[in-house]
């Protein structure tokens, strides 16, 4: 089976400046269909084994389930995190260094509804201050996304709000919500397309009115020292890390252990302000 494909032009240059500019930044056609349909099995069995113990998912607002997983649960994992394109982004925006500190999925079912404008964290210092991003976020769809399925919407140019006024630095006030619905852009990501964007462009999940799901696959990612990782449980089996290339090793910093703990999740501000949304 086919990964990558392989004409999937990189040009550094735009992909920094795209970034710097709006915040997000797509590639289509980067994956098979063939590879996405996998994902998306392997996605469904993730989502089925989180709900059948306690704090295996957590709420992002009504029928919206956030999970996060170890590395292993994907057999296309190597695939994605040494794609071409998923490397250049990464060194091009955070460095020669950068660590994946997350790998998860958000799954919107029928009836999810319009989530709060958020960033996923408060601006850095190293952002606020220096004019630097430090940590990217990956987004993979499982499925052809349609205008009814509650597509993910964004508000390019946001990344560099201060966001001092922000609810816990992360939730812009209601009267404030016109200023990004008017720079407001929905993403219709087909099977095999994959983005990156800065976790501090303002966004949103919109409203489900189809019958069906819509999940994507999250890869987080960090420039040295950024910190991310504390809040995230990565870890890989001994065999599966002595499998892995040299080249992903690089950019893995996580424990490495004999026997895999599944993750529960952490209630975070955003899990519970979203659930009030």
């Amino acid at each position: 089976m086919t990964a990558a494909a392989l004409d999937v032009p990189i040009d550094t240059e735009a992909i920094r400046r795209t970034i710097h500019e709006d915040g997000i930044i797509g590639c289509k056609g980067a994956f098979s269909r063939e590879w996405v349909e996998q994902l998306r099995e392997d996605v469904e069995a993730a989502f089925e084994e989180a709900q059948s113990r306690e704090g295996g998912s957590v709420g992002r607002g009504p029928n919206r389930y956030y999970v996060e997983i170890h590395p292993e649960a994907l057999r296309g994992f190597v695939d994605l995190v040494d794609h071409p394109w998923v490397r250049a982004t990464c060194e091009a925006i955070l460095g020669p260094d950068y660590k994946i500190v997350e790998v998860g999925f958000d799954i919107p079912f029928e009836g999810a509804k319009n989530q709060p404008w958020h960033r996923d964290f408060p601006a850095p210092k190293e952002t606020t201050e220096e004019g630097r991003l430090t940590s990217l976020a990956f987004n993979v769809t499982c499925v052809d996304t349609e205008e009814d399925m509650g597509p993910f919407e964004i508000a390019p140019g946001t990344h560099w709000d201060k966001g001092e006024e922000f609810n816990h630095g992360m939730f812009p006030l209601k009267k404030e919500y016109g200023r990004f619905e008017e720079r407001a852009v929905r993403k219709y990501p087909q099977m095999g397309d994959i983005s990156a964007r800065s976790a501090l462009t303002v966004h949103r999940g919109t409203k489900n009115e189809s019958t069906k799901s819509r999940p994507v696959l999250v890869l987080g990612v960090d420039a040295p020292g950024a910190g991310n990782d504390e809040h995230h449980d990565l870890a890989v089996t001994r065999t599966y890390w002595e499998n892995l290339p040299q080249r992903v090793r690089d950019h893995l910093a996580c424990p490495i252990v004999d026997e895999l703990t599944p993750i529960t999740q952490k209630h975070t501000i955003e899990g519970l302000v979203m659930g009030e949304a």
